[in-house]
């Protein structure tokens, strides 16, 4: 841990996830043996998650296009299907590694439970033969949904065009069948002086001043870009002369754009309600990171200006760890905006997903909304995941000495958990002094401190062991107050995934996981100090998580 003011100020805590040693805190999963009859390869059955949302088999993307209208009751829904949430999104239907994109279709009503459905939107038109990307999905005035999509219509240089479906029947209340009006399509082809190769994933539209705003990601030479396309009847669009924002980034995709409410107050705002912050987020395909930024929106004018112009530089980001490709979406049922990220796998052997046959998982839904000072966007698990707890177990005031540790022992499923714990730190007199040359970089340096390194305060860990993983160290930083010496974490852990929550939502680390031991009932939850103080578990539940439905796997 390094601390950066003296206590009784806020900390600028670290938040660690390298491949051999996840997260900064609390939890680790060690291993007895593993018998011979049970395999030690990623391949294994063992290690496709049992509660996060996957295909049954096959590659998948983002889920990119969740409707703004998801989770309320409908007015063309059934009484028995109110509040279904209808998602679609990008998977490869021939095998588990990227191409031949089409739109998969599963439905939810509680963003937990999933039942596959057939492909929503696949390659049926001249602009986009060759495959259907990422795109969004917008409520127009009279209840009509509209989706917008990238399409490939030349495969030689994977040229990008804009394309428009409407449901088929809207009265369905699963949406099953899409159509793309041929007189409207393609709705946004690049023009002189756009990357075609680099024009994609059209955002949410918003609705303003008497026209309909959508953005489409792009570069120009090293600048990221957030092209602007205005439309009066959501048929046809026109490009604005400026983009709503760049940056020197690189290309930016997969583009999100939202008013948030205002700081502290954790419901969400509609995406074509006004504001007090907007957040504006990018997938920087040059590191495979979603970067974001938080400003304010001039709708006369369609600018964005963040408030810290430095963070289009040293950008927050949404997760710390292997999370790309999200999307949000405004849940009017609950006043909240939801968070949906992609995790696709971590090891760098392609024929290994052949063989498991998938690949790629969505991280748990999480609300998002605006921290009370502004700065930030915190991050929780939605509530629904908590209707897969089961049996639980609880620890608490018990003190961890330097070098020790113990199990925390009563669940069946350590592999599948949900694990909430308190900490209590004695004294920070010991904590590393703050180095600035690392301010927006803990990545860079856990990597160059060493992420197992013991410390005066920390670190903790979970330990993986496979060969073949792709081992970045995973790190970030939580601007906490720990002047009482507490620090709280979360962790879903799922066979092959863990997702941390540090310090109330501030700061969240993915990491895809493959033991080659601790794997079934070999996984143990422990407790552990690797520090020079003193640190008390002040409070520490644990449950077992039980197997949603999840699309028929």
């Amino acid at each position: 841990m390094q601390s950066r003011n003296a206590m009784g100020t806020p900390q600028r805590v670290l938040l660690l996830a390298p491949w051999a040693l996840l997260l900064l805190l609390a939890l680790q999963l060690e291993a007895e043996a593993a018998p011979p009859s049970v395999p030690s390869s990623i391949v294994s059955p063992l290690l496709r998650t049992g509660y996060h949302f996957q295909p049954p088999r096959n590659w998948i993307n983002g889920m990119l296009a969740i409707l703004e209208f998801l989770c309320l009751p409908l007015p063309f829904c059934s009484n028995v299907l109110q509040g279904v949430v209808p998602p679609v999104l990008p998977v490869q239907p021939k095998g588990a590694v990227w191409g031949n994109i089409v739109w998969a279709h599963s439905v939810s009503h509680d963003l937990i439970n999933w039942i596959a459905l057939e492909p929503a939107i696949y390659p049926s038109i001249p602009s986009d033969k060759y495959g259907c990307w990422s795109g969004s999905a917008t409520l127009l005035a009279d209840g009509t949904p509209a989706i917008t999509y990238t399409g490939i219509s030349r495969p030689d240089i994977n040229y990008q065009e804009q394309n428009i479906a409407f449901p088929k029947n809207k009265s369905d209340p699963l949406l099953r069948e899409w159509v793309k009006p041929p007189e409207l399509n393609p709705i946004a082809s690049p023009e002189a002086g756009i990357n075609a190769t680099q024009f994609r994933d059209p955002t949410t539209a918003w609705f303003a001043d008497g026209h309909w705003r959508m953005l489409v990601g792009g570069v120009r030479r090293t600048r990221g870009l957030a092209f602007v396309y205005r439309s009066r009847d959501f048929k046809k669009w026109a490009r604005a002369k400026h983009p709503l924002h760049s940056a020197m980034t690189g290309m930016w995709e997969c583009l999100d754009f939202f008013p948030v409410a205002g700081s502290g107050e954790e419901h969400g705002v509609d995406t074509s309600e006004h504001g007090e912050k907007y957040v504006l987020k990018a997938s920087l395909d040059l590191n495979r990171y979603d970067y974001y930024t938080i400003g304010s929106y001039n709708k006369g004018k369609d600018r964005y200006f963040p408030d810290d112009p430095a963070g289009d530089y040293h950008r927050l980001r949404y997760d710390y760890g292997n999370f790309y490709a999200s999307k949000t979406f405004y849940d009017p049922a609950k006043r909240r905006r939801v968070l949906l990220g992609w995790a696709n796998e971590s090891y760098i052997v392609p024929d290994k997903s052949k063989a498991k046959g998938w690949a790629g998982i969505h991280a748990i839904p999480r609300k998002m909304w605006l921290d009370p000072r502004g700065k930030q966007l915190l991050q929780w698990p939605v509530e629904e995941v908590e209707k897969l707890r089961g049996k639980s177990i609880s620890v608490g005031g018990k003190v961890v000495k330097p070098g020790e540790h113990f199990e925390v022992t009563g669940l069946a499923t350590s592999y599948q958990a949900d694990v909430e714990v308190s900490f209590e730190v004695s004294s920070l007199d010991k904590a590393e002094p703050f180095d600035p040359a690392y301010d927006n970089d803990a990545q860079k340096l856990c990597g160059v401190k060493g992420a197992d390194v013991k410390g005066g305060v920390g670190p903790f860990g979970l330990s993986s062991l496979s060969p073949d993983l792709y081992k970045p160290t995973f790190a970030g930083f939580a601007d906490a107050n720990i002047s009482n010496g507490k620090i709280s974490l979360r962790s879903l852990i799922d066979r092959s995934v863990v997702e941390s929550f540090g310090a109330g939502g501030k700061t969240c680390i993915l990491s895809r996981v493959y033991p080659s031991i601790a794997i079934g009932k070999g996984a143990h939850v422990y407790v552990f100090n690797n520090g020079e103080v003193d640190v008390k578990v002040s409070h520490l539940t644990a449950w077992e998580m039980k197997k949603p439905l999840m699309n028929g796997a």
